[in-house]
């Protein structure tokens, strides 16, 4: 890949306005609230799309893409599956307790509703989570350096890792939102000329199911039994594992995605905040599943005619680097100039996701970890030094992450498997704590520790693509994804069990310290009089109305 004066003085003014956003912003932070938390006072339009950018990270852009080369159409189940439901339902009937009980954070909520020590012990495992996740963007940030631009990977690192670090310092979580905002547009348009360029290349549609196994362009059919698709799952494994489990824990509990919609003026913009991302987020596919499955397509024996053939590029054990497809299809087919704008897109997404968990981790560590369990009573200017240092701190352990990611040929497969050990038993103490109001502080602590073991003992006990089995290698699994999926449904269905058993053990609180958290208990948001399209229910059912028509046309 040749990058010319053009393509960087585009990188350049891109790097040159994140940075400047960080400095405009920091105008306006003036406590730890504003830094943290934005002050609860950023736009609906805003919040909407900062929602979707968050988690349109490396995962979501570099990830999919290798995913959709790698599994072929059913990784769409990502998105029909395994998110526009969940964001529904987190508008619709989570978001009144997250934003109604004022909590700054997720684990905070828990604090309200459970205990203390069921809110350190997720703030602990949500912590890492954040710091892992924002390692696999910064390494496939680092990665693209290296191969666009010749930098050594190392390098990369720091120099990715310093920039993000330089307007999250500056102008914390608001800075951040901006600046998802303006990524989300940069991806699109970055991103969306290759889709057509390539897919005509193919040949059209039509050309590439007649090229690929059916497999790969069908996205239930082949789902009846595991070894049929090249995912290595059954149906009821997909609908539960990721359908409920996976897509439920994480768009309903991950504070990453859930602070977006918390920072909106009011309980109707944080309910439709959720529901109006999830329009994009349906339509997403096309800019990130669909060029993976023509990059498979174009490596087929039917489409490699002409000296200029596309391929992906290798990994060192001989086999695809499904990470780098879409980098090599930029270089495959976009012009001078052009390149600067799609790697600019790439750069943006990187970024995006690893400020997205940069800003959650240093608001989850400052206000739940260091403020509730090391110094509780100090001026709010501490803590809002804290939280910028915190931030200097969340980026120096993302940089080691990032080397972990390298052993993955699909860091999307890495990813799911980090959350599958958090948001997994996290979704089963959500679940009955918010709508079981007999559940207990002591119940969903052991429940949500026992459900994180059962998680680990079954990535121990498993293994898929030379991943896991570090217990014993007592059953293979057939894909890393199939694996992550098996890790989540595990240690949901313990966390579940042991949640009631103990609570059904040990005494609830009274009903009058239960009001706002449990959904029998708390008053439900009035929208009479108000348009349908300003009601976050009538959204919501036309979006899964749209969904599932989506999976009936490429059953």
């Amino acid at each position: 890949m040749r990058l010319h004066p053009t393509d960087y003085a585009i990188i350049a003014l891109y790097f040159a306005f994140v940075i400047a956003v960080g400095f405009i912003i920091k105008r306006r932070i003036r406590s730890s609230n504003d830094f943290l938390n934005s002050g609860r006072n950023i736009p609906l339009w805003i919040t909407s799309l900062a929602f979707i950018s968050a988690n349109l990270g490396a995962q979501e852009v570099l990830g999919m893409v290798a995913s959709g080369a790698k599994y072929g159409i059913m990784t769409v189940h990502f998105y029909w599956v395994g998110a526009i439901f969940a964001m529904v339902f987190l508008g619709v009937f989570m978001m009144p307790f997250y934003y109604g009980s004022k909590a700054r954070s997720v684990p905070e909520y828990l604090s309200m509703r459970f205990d203390e020590k069921t809110r350190g012990l997720n703030a602990i495992t949500f912590a890492g989570m954040t710091v892992f996740s924002s390692g696999i963007s910064l390494f496939a940030l680092a990665k693209l350096l290296e191969i666009t631009l010749g930098w050594d990977f190392d390098i990369s690192i720091w120099v990715a890792a310093g920039i993000v670090m330089a307007y999250t310092f500056l102008g914390g979580l608001t800075s951040a939102v901006y600046n998802e905002v303006l990524q989300f547009f940069l991806i699109v348009l970055g991103l969306f000329p290759l889709v057509v360029v390539c897919l005509d290349d193919a040949g059209g549609w039509a050309n590439i199911k007649a090229n690929l196994a059916p497999q790969y362009t069908h996205a239930w059919e082949y789902l009846d039994k595991a070894d049929r698709n090249s995912m290595g799952i059954n149906a009821m494994s997909l609908i539960f594992g990721l359908g409920f489990v996976m897509s439920f824990g994480y768009w309903c509990t991950d504070f990453l995605v859930v602070q977006r919609a918390m920072i909106a003026r009011n309980m109707n913009d944080a309910q439709r905040t959720p529901i109006l991302a999830a329009v994009p987020k349906m339509l997403m596919p096309i800019i990130v599943v669909l060029p993976g499955v023509v990059a498979i397509a174009l490596m087929q024996p039917g489409m490699q005619s002409g000296p200029d053939v596309f391929r992906i590029p290798t990994a060192p054990d001989g086999g695809f680097d499904y990470t780098m497809t879409l980098p090599s299809l930029l270089a495959h087919y976009y012009p001078s100039g052009l390149l600067g704008v799609g790697i600019t897109a790439l750069l943006a997404s990187f970024m995006s996701g690893m400020a997205g968990n940069v800003t959650a981790f240093n608001s989850v560590f400052t206000y739940d970890i260091y403020q509730s369990y090391f110094v509780k009573q100090r001026s709010d200017r501490h803590y809002l030094l804290v939280g910028k240092w915190v931030t200097v701190v969340g980026i120096l352990i993302s940089i080691l992450t990032a080397y972990v990611a390298q052993s993955f040929n699909n860091i999307n497969d890495f990813l799911q498997l980090v959350f599958s050990f958090v948001n997994g038993p996290l979704f089963a103490t959500f679940v009955l704590g918010m709508f079981w109001k007999r559940a207990t502080g002591h119940g969903a602590f052991w429940g949500l520790l026992t459900g994180t073991l059962a998680a680990a003992a079954t990535h121990g006990l498993t293994i898929a693509e030379g991943k896991g089995g570090w217990i014993s290698p007592t059953f293979t699994i057939g894909s890393g994804m199939a694996q992550a999926f098996a890790v989540a449904s595990v240690s949901f269905i313990v966390n579940f069990g042991v949640t009631i058993i103990v609570s059904l053990l040990t005494a609830p609180k009274p009903d009058s310290e239960l009001r706002g958290l449990v959904y029998s208990l708390t008053e439900k948001p009035s929208t009479h009089g108000l348009p349908w399209y300003r009601k976050a229910s009538s959204l919501g059912l036309l979006l899964v109305i749209l969904t599932l028509l989506l999976n009936w046309i490429f059953y």
